[in-house]
């Protein structure tokens, strides 16, 4: 049995899966398997997703699959309205619209605050030396780092300024969420809190 888990791009592509298992797997009978499949941006993903979703929930092998999962960058994003502007309004709006398109039982929405890359400073160890001691205090409570400095751009500044080189989304990401503790992070992150128990109810509930 299995999640299949839309993201938006290759960060997530290369970690999501193994990181979210690393939480999941320990409270199952069962390791749960997770099938990411990428996007070439949220664009594309916010395009695509109804039609990607009732591929897989109608497709021959349905019954393996425990749901569809969504998951988009809060930042970054150019379909909420005009009048929809904080982060709370944002993560509410975005799960009702695109549930409500894909109107399936098994798919959920969720969205990363503000970014993929924010999860990573819940715990600032996991950092070169030089990065770590130069975090802002702002990353105790991650999910607070607003939209005019997301985590991504904030990471590639530090590292320019410390380690005089750039931020690798892709290939520093995934080195990065191989070390980064589920359970530290979730506890930091509310939003990463209730993606996790909703997954493992679901999971729990198809027999794993």
């Amino acid at each position: 049995m299995k999640f299949v888990l839309l993201v938006e791009g290759a960060t997530e592509k290369n970690a999501a899966a193994e990181f979210l298992k690393r939480w999941l797997d320990p409270q199952l009978d069962q390791a749960v398997g997770i099938q990411v499949i990428p996007f070439k941006g949220y664009a594309q993903l916010a395009r695509k997703v109804v039609k990607k979703a009732q591929m897989f929930l109608d497709g021959p092998k349905h019954g393996e699959i425990i749901a569809v999962l969504g998951l988009l960058d809060l930042y970054g994003p150019g379909f909420y309205p005009d009048h929809v502007t904080e982060a709370d309004e944002r993560f509410e709006w975005g799960v009702d619209h695109f549930q409500k398109q894909v109107a399936r039982d098994r798919f959920r929405m969720f969205f990363a605050v503000h970014e993929f890359e924010a999860w990573l400073l819940s715990q600032p160890e996991i950092f070169p030396r030089e990065v770590k001691t130069s975090l802002p205090g702002k990353v105790a409570r991650p999910e607070t780092v607003n939209f005019d400095e997301p985590p991504a751009k904030l990471l590639d500044k530090i590292y320019k300024q410390t380690v005089k080189r750039d931020y690798k989304k892709t290939t520093y990401g995934q080195q990065l969420f191989r070390k980064l503790d589920p359970d530290v992070a979730a506890e930091k992150y509310p939003y990463l809190k209730e993606m996790l128990g909703e997954m493992l109810k679901m999971a729990k509930a198809a027999g794993l």
